[in-house]
């Protein structure tokens, strides 16, 4: 049987990278100056080049299960994702900082399930976006609106780094939140001063803040438990 990863991997190597080569060895010249971190969800369906139009050297990218971000105190052990978000604004110096979530979202899910027991490093993990969880059973819509409730709750926490804190006041860094709708090709932008989430092709930006903590129009105060 062939070996398809090694084809792709030739591919690569005898198709695509001679029509970037400049671009790839200018950035090892100059080193890389990414202007966004996106932390988005590790779901193979979610692909952040292909959202965004960009190639090599524009995006820092974190992704993990979920889409899910550690609080800074360590309270939840060590994690590279606290590493990597300290290193693009304190090292990298990105002026945007983006937390993708998604529709179908197997993380969410499981937060309304059972987790295997041998999935010990997965429920503890999955801990970081139960606050976004509705006291309801799953549906379609609570599912959604959970996906969507996780992301602000991850900009919530982001806003609990020094470091990032800093610079939103000082609007050196802004803060987006993404729900991308898979089955519909949308991103759906979270916007602050509308109170949700808006379809990008209706939006007029992609997305700033919030400031904790965040209240929806049926009342209901999201915090970070």
């Amino acid at each position: 049987m062939p070996d398809e990863l090694l084809q792709r991997l030739q591919r690569f190597h005898s198709q695509y990278f001679p029509l970037h080569q400049q671009r790839f060895q200018d950035l090892v010249a100059q080193g890389q100056a990414p202007k966004t971190l996106f932390i988005g969800c590790s779901d193979s369906r979610l692909v952040p080049y292909l959202l965004t139009g960009t190639g090599p050297g524009e995006l820092f990218m974190v992704r993990n299960v979920g889409a899910f971000v550690p609080p800074y105190d360590g309270s939840h052990g060590h994690h590279g994702t606290a590493a990597a978000i300290e290193f693009a604004v304190l090292s990298l110096e990105v002026s945007r900082i983006i937390v993708c979530g998604h529709s179908h979202c197997g993380a969410i899910k499981a937060m309304y399930g059972e987790v295997p027991p041998e999935a010990q490093n997965l429920q503890r993990w999955l801990d970081l976006g139960r606050g976004a969880v509705l006291p309801v059973q799953p549906c379609d819509e609570a599912l959604r609106r959970t996906e969507e409730r996780a992301v602000v709750l991850q900009l919530e926490r982001l806003m609990d780094y020094p470091m990032v804190r800093s610079r939103v006041e000082q609007g050196r860094i802004s803060l987006h939140g993404w729900h991308y709708v898979i089955e519909e090709g949308e991103v759906h932008v979270f916007d602050v001063e509308h109170g949700g989430f808006v379809a990008a092709s209706r939006a007029q930006c992609s997305g700033t803040g919030p400031y904790a903590p965040y209240v929806e129009h049926d009342g209901q105060v999201l915090v970070d438990c």
